[in-house]
């Protein structure tokens, strides 16, 4: 596997970025592309060499051109270490989101002077799913290009990009209101079942792409992270449907 480094003019938003990964993506041979908007430059991993020419009908119909810039070295252990480094900061806000949430919870249920497990997770998830929603709702046309890149069915149906930050709004709303407890968690169970599978494939596939769960705000790049994070809603409604019964 070879990896190039192109220049990419045209690119001005998220949006932008989203798309150009998105249509670079489906190219065969291509294992993975990452997009820097503001160095306006894609890095592309592929299993043979793939003739720019061939690149850029990818991109025809579109505002974009793409110029080979330079072959990307090969990673040293000094470089993937800086990468550790990198990706831990570049994971901040998820970590400040989760810790927030945790902590405002948490303190709801301090102030009733007791800790009731089933209704600290429902009040978690309430706010987890409203959360996330917000950032997906800024652009949702970028969140829905970067997501149908790995997610299996966005991939199928590219209008379940545009419907699923409403989803997850749906869900936020509706873990507020302890009568839709059972039917929230199995909805729940459901969605976020069919969403690690992408998010696995991609993990163990080794693919550099972008995690859509905050939308096209963060450049989140795909890890285990991101399974924790959709590991986390899985347990948590199976937990929750248990104690319901």
């Amino acid at each position: 596997m070879m990896t190039h480094t192109y220049k990419i003019n045209g690119m001005t938003c998220s949006g932008c970025a989203a798309k150009v990964q998105y249509l670079l993506s489906k190219v065969p041979d291509i294992e993975s592309v990452t997009v820097d908007l503001e160095k306006q430059q894609a890095e592309i991993s592929m299993k043979e060499h793939i003739d720019i020419v061939d690149l850029q009908e990818s991109l025809k119909g579109t505002k974009y051109n793409i110029i080979e810039e330079q072959r990307s070295a090969p990673y040293k252990a000094e470089a993937i270490e800086e990468e550790e480094r990198v990706t831990w900061k570049t994971y901040f806000p998820v970590f400040l989101i989760f810790g927030y949430i945790t902590l405002v919870t948490l303190f709801v249920q301090f102030i009733h002077n007791r800790f009731d497990t089933a209704e600290w997770m429902r009040q978690f998830m309430a706010g987890f799913f409203l959360v996330l929603s917000f950032f997906k709702l800024l652009d949702i046309p970028a969140f829905a290009m970067s997501y149908s890149s790995y997610d299996i069915v966005a991939k199928k149906w590219s209008g379940y990009g545009f419907v699923y930050p409403f989803i997850e709004l749906g869900l936020g709303i509706a873990f507020l209101i302890p009568a839709f407890n059972f039917w929230t968690n199995a909805v729940t169970l459901l969605v976020m079942g069919i969403s690690i599978i992408g998010v696995l494939q991609s993990v163990l596939n080794k693919r550099k792409i972008q995690c859509a769960c905050l939308g096209a705000v963060f450049k989140l790049p795909m890890s285990t992270i991101t399974i924790i994070e959709d590991s986390l809603m899985i347990v948590m409604s199976g937990i929750s449907l248990l104690l319901a019964k």
